[in-house]
């Protein structure tokens, strides 16, 4: 077996160089050698290299044959109860679309694993609705009903629940190494939600926002099983990276001029007072069972302060307009102000920042992580997205620069808008979601080792085909293989209700392929 595995893996090697030299005789060829190169975009460099990365596909990225276009544009009302779920994605060659549900809560967006990444049970869904109320009663006839908020569904059988509800536009929402749900709220007064169980808890209510105050369906006090967590930054909330420290980082989902005047989105840093240790793991996957907590109590998010990003784009301290990368350092802010506060200390703004994911492969000084600038396609702001390394994550001091961030895609009238963010296991590619109708999803080397610092090259695996909706959630299971998304906005009027509410779709996507080189 071992040999086969080698003869395998030379044969890819060997594919690479054949693919390669290829381009070099395409790019040293005359007009009429080059045009025999069908789709190699003649003379031109940059088109050669793309389609070669395209042809070769299954060797970087492990789907056949990548979309070359686009789903086509729908009008009306698209979405129906008979459809199968291959009628709301178009795919690269080679992968499969099967429903999970049908009846997640309308605007279903960020989900987590639950109880981990690599054999979950559940989905655990932040439901993107604001806070409205559905004008009935929760079973026991006490508590009125509020639009659903978290929500888990089980993967065995598609069926969904809901595990919290009253929060308003819940959608960054990870499962934490000591083994709780953090929700956050994608609002000008977000905030941040720790469930300590989310199998346990049902229909719990969050009563009042700005108190925190929590109730069960019976209308008891629940803050034993979910607890508000103001010491993290009230902010539009959506990515955030939660380090087995207990550090929190995380963006504000903020454009510029937005009110007048303000920069853009910071990224903020919350560091816990009492830090975990962190033990020689070689992920959060193969500790986060050993060390589960027991009690809310426990949790390093009670309390801490939080710090805003400000880059400089020069040796010493320069901030502000035109200094988006470079070296930077964490600055203190209130956790209650943070947005203001960003603003008065010269923090970095940035356009939308959406998601924001921790690199779980990286295993160089501190933590890197990447995140996602929306930008404005209509004008030609086509986002981008930027990864920085943290080479100190429970250093906080403005006097020193920990952190090293740059451009690492930038998109383009094709590749643009990008909202979620997602790292393949095993690869290490990077897939972007576009936050647009028609959606598409794109995968993206990592850099190698070529002179740039970005992406060595994307190509397009999934595109929505419904007009109205969107792609959204994207994640793979730990062995890279499988990933789940959620199509969300869709026109979808003529859908029933489930528990009062409209609904979504969660597709399940199968069909990745490791490449060789990455298999052991």
């Amino acid at each position: 077996m071992i040999k086969i595995k080698r003869k395998i893996a030379k044969w890819s090697v060997m594919a690479v160089k054949v693919g390669l030299a290829a381009f070099m005789l395409v790019g040293s060829a005359g007009v009429s050698q080059a045009d025999e190169f069908e789709g190699f975009g003649g003379l031109d460099f940059g088109s050669i290299v793309q389609g070669g990365l395209e042809r070769s596909s299954r060797i970087w990225f492990g789907v056949d044959r990548p979309l070359k276009e686009s789903a086509p544009a729908t009008t009306g009302v698209y979405r129906t109860a008979t459809q199968p779920a291959s009628a709301q994605v178009l795919l690269a060659d080679g992968l499969k679309a099967e429903y999970v549900t049908r009846n997640a809560g309308d605007l279903a967006d960020m989900f987590a694993f639950w109880p981990n990444d690599r054999n979950p049970s559940h989905l655990v869904f932040c439901i993107e609705g604001a806070r409205q109320d559905l004008g009935t009663f929760l079973p026991g006839g006490l508590v009125k009903k509020f639009n659903p908020a978290v929500q888990r569904i089980r993967l065995s059988d598609g069926s969904v629940e809901t595990v919290l509800r009253g929060m308003s536009r819940c959608d960054g929402i990870r499962r934490t190494p000591w083994g709780t749900i953090l929700a956050t709220e994608e609002t000008t007064d977000g905030g941040a939600y720790e469930i300590l169980n989310p199998l346990r808890t049902t229909n719990s209510t969050v009563q009042d926002r700005a108190t925190g105050a929590i109730i069960d369906e019976n209308g008891m006090p629940s803050t034993s099983e979910v607890a508000k967590r103001p010491a993290l930054p009230t902010m539009a909330w959506e990515g955030l990276a939660v380090l087995k420290s207990g550090v929190v980082i995380a963006g504000d989902e903020l454009r510029p001029g937005s009110p007048a005047d303000a920069d853009g989105g910071a990224i903020f840093k919350f560091v816990p007072a009492s830090p975990r240790p962190v033990a020689a793991v070689a992920s959060v996957a193969d500790s986060e069972e050993e060390t589960r907590i027991e009690s809310l109590s426990q949790s390093p998010l009670v309390a801490g302060n939080v710090y805003a990003l400000r880059m400089s784009c020069t040796t010493g301290v320069q901030y502000g307009q035109g200094c988006e990368i470079g070296s930077g350092a964490w600055v203190a802010v209130g956790a209650a102000t943070a947005r203001g506060d960003a603003g008065r200390v010269g923090a970095t703004g940035y356009y939308r920042p959406e998601d924001l994911e921790q690199d779980e492969q990286y295993r160089g000084e501190g933590v890197r992580f990447c995140w996602t600038n929306t930008g404005e396609s209509d004008i030609a702001n086509y986002g981008e997205v930027l990864c920085g390394v943290d080479r100190a994550p429970l250093v906080a001091d403005l006097n020193q620069q920990t952190v090293t961030a740059n451009r690492f895609v930038e998109g383009d009238s094709d590749f643009n808008q990008p909202d979620n963010f997602a790292f393949q296991p095993k690869t290490g590619n990077h897939y972007v979601i576009e936050d647009n109708s028609n959606g598409d999803v794109f995968a993206c080397l990592p850099d190698g080792k070529d002179r740039d610092i970005k992406t060595d090259g994307c190509v397009k695996i999934l595109s929505v085909k419904d007009s109205s909706a969107e792609p959204t959630g994207f994640k793979f299971t730990a062995d890279g293989r499988t990933a789940y998304l959620a199509i969300q906005h869709s026109n979808d009027s003529n859908m029933p209700k489930v528990d009062d509410y409209a609904t979504d779709d969660i597709i399940k996507i199968t069909g990745f392929k490791i490449p060789f080189r990455f298999q052991q």
